[in-house]
């Protein structure tokens, strides 16, 4: 590309700065179907999305069913991991193909907290903090879900949930508390 100076002289377009690659933490739950079929098909669909490099998976996680009034030991148990990726995809724009692929794999969104073929939580991108209504970083609930900390260890030992502390530390809090 370039652009037109006014002698007719052509010069380069100068380049938009590079986006430096951030982390971000996903993590992923199903109850329904082939559990583990699915977490391994949306880790594939996740390493393909554009500017997302460096996937790197915990193994799986066996957890109860969390409904709004607490766990439910009466629904299909959930099969959870935690995806750490290096991208330079925004928050928003990461969550809309986390969506996407959650769609693909016949998400129902019809009940909140409801059985899922796939759920796919942006945990946190890098040390960003936010409350928009759209995309709430880093996710609410995720220093209470042991199920999203003890995989997220075995991936990044060192782990900070941004505004919270160090993972090792809220999943030793919430080992004592139970």
């Amino acid at each position: 590309m370039s652009r037109r100076l006014a002698q007719g002289v052509d010069a380069p377009l100068p380049a938009a700065p590079a986006v430096p690659p951030v982390e971000a933490v996903i993590a992923l739950g199903a109850n329904l179907g082939n559990r583990g079929s699915t977490l391994q098909a949306a880790v594939e669909a996740i390493a393909r999305l554009p500017l997302v490099v460096d996937v790197r998976v915990s193994g799986p996680v066996e957890s109860v069913a969390l409904k709004p009034d607490g766990p439910d030991a009466d629904a299909p148990t959930y099969l959870n991991s935690v995806a750490v990726v290096s991208t330079r995809l925004a928050p928003s724009v990461l969550l809309t193909y986390l969506q996407a692929i959650e769609n693909q794999h016949g998400r129902d969104r019809r009940e909140r907290w409801g059985d899922r073929t796939l759920d796919l939580d942006l945990i946190a991108y890098g040390d960003v903090e936010s409350d928009d209504s759209e995309l709430t970083l880093p996710h609410p609930r995720a220093a209470e879900r042991e199920f999203v900390l003890e995989p997220w260890l075995t991936v990044d030992a060192d782990a900070v949930l941004p505004g919270q502390g160090r993972v090792d530390a809220l999943l030793a809090r919430l080992r004592e508390n139970r």
